[in-house]
């Protein structure tokens, strides 16, 4: 398991353990869960030192690999990449690439030196988004509207690589999800609405993007923010998003009369 941060690694570990399976923990100073860690056979590394990670990985004989958790992207000056790392930058152009391109390259790097690459959903199905309403809230007529808008502009977002996550609220974006993440987006957007009908976070898979690296996520944390941001609900992709904490996501999301709800884009 290559760790980043929140519950999700851990839970991962814990189905693997379910399942039968050893598992060896990657984790990145400062990103990951430090208790997480600690409980697993593991080892701590920067995100530069690539040749570290994979020695550690030959010497186990794995070839097995999940990358699963928040990892907050460096910038270039602050990577210090060793020899491993370096080949790969050179190889990928990093600073020109937005994050599916790079973690697609990623991928390649990875199985050209004999790992392969799983996602999450392998070994947790339940993770992944069902489609239909989750909650007893359901989105009014209204806000399909601002939902459909979400999604239009979202598709045209994908093509650049930009994020993955939108903010509207009565047909006007309130804003879209860059460098700073989900959670960052909302409050910036809670910040910035109207009067009027409630707002709705729009959380989508992008068209190009590796299903088995980096699926949109929502958790506890994100219906919290969406309800300290005072929006309505969260839309996300259906079957190409996960769910972290699900119960707890949608007992919160009941409790304050807010709505969940998985779709299939190409429907919008």
């Amino acid at each position: 398991i290559i760790a980043g941060g929140g519950t999700l690694p851990q839970k991962l570990a814990d189905a693997c353990k379910a399942l039968n399976i050893d598992v060896f923990v990657v984790g990145f100073e400062g990103q990951s869960d430090e208790a997480f860690l600690a409980s697993q056979d593991h080892i701590k590394a920067k995100l530069g030192q690539v040749g570290k990670i994979m020695k550690a990985f030959k010497k186990r004989g794995i070839r097995d690999l999940v990358l699963i958790g928040s990892i907050e992207r460096p910038s270039f000056s602050e990577l210090i990449p060793d020899l491993k790392a370096a080949k790969f930058l050179a190889s990928t152009g990093f600073k020109a690439m937005g994050d599916s391109d790079l973690l697609s390259a990623l991928r390649r790097f990875l199985e050209d030196d004999g790992f392969k690459v799983h996602g999450v959903q392998t070994f947790m199905p339940e993770l992944l988004t069902p489609e239909g309403t989750l909650t007893k809230t359901q989105p009014s007529k209204d806000d399909l509207i601002d939902i459909k808008r979400g999604v239009e502009v979202l598709k045209e977002m994908f093509a650049l690589d930009i994020g993955q996550a939108i903010v509207v609220q009565e047909g006007l974006v309130l804003g879209v999800e860059a460098i700073e993440g989900t959670s960052a987006l909302i409050k910036r957007c809670g910040d910035l609405k109207r009067k009027g009908r409630k707002g709705v976070l729009v959380k989508l898979c992008k068209e190009q993007q590796d299903v088995s690296l980096d699926l949109p996520t929502i958790g506890v944390k994100t219906i919290k923010a969406v309800k300290e941001a005072g929006f309505g609900g969260i839309i996300v992709h259906a079957g190409k998003s996960l769910i972290s904490d699900k119960e707890e996501l949608v007992s919160f999301a009941n409790a304050h009369h807010l709505y969940i709800v998985g779709i299939d884009p190409k429907t919008y």
